[in-house]
């Protein structure tokens, strides 16, 4: 499982320092691609084929499924790690993440995401947290 919160930067490269919390888990390759809410999304291998065979089973039929599974298969990327613990994000993908230089990367259980520091301060600021708090029972929480 992935938690933590780390700040980093990405250098005139496009490479990225990947925390050795993170690198632990993930191993020397992963798949890296356009994640929800602005940011990326970072999977271990094994999480990504299962996320694979999930999508693989929408139907084909389906715009809206034709459009999510294009969304996250289309930006996807294997990233391996380097020997000085960085892995390099394609500009595609800091494009669509809006990464210039400081980045955070976050993490949320079977996933990592990257964020651009700026767009993590303004999508997460916790002032609502009691009212999504009371609304989380109806999810089992």
């Amino acid at each position: 499982m992935f938690m933590g919160e780390y700040n980093h930067t990405v250098d005139a490269k496009g490479r990225l320092i990947v925390p050795s919390k993170f690198r632990e888990q993930l191993g020397d390759e992963f798949v890296v691609t356009k994640g929800l809410d602005g940011c990326l999304f970072a999977y271990e291998n094994t999480e990504w084929k299962s996320l694979e065979e999930k999508l693989h089973t929408l139907p084909l039929t389906n715009a809206n499924a034709r459009k999510f599974s294009r969304f996250f298969l289309a930006g996807a990327t294997s990233c391996e790690v380097d020997k000085q613990g960085r892995i390099l994000l394609p500009s595609v993908l800091r494009e669509f993440a809006g990464i210039e230089k400081d980045a955070v990367l976050v993490g949320v259980g079977s996933r990592i995401e990257i964020w651009a520091k700026d767009r993590w301060l303004e999508a997460n600021s916790y002032d609502d947290m009691e009212e999504i708090a009371e609304n989380m029972e109806g999810l089992g929480i």
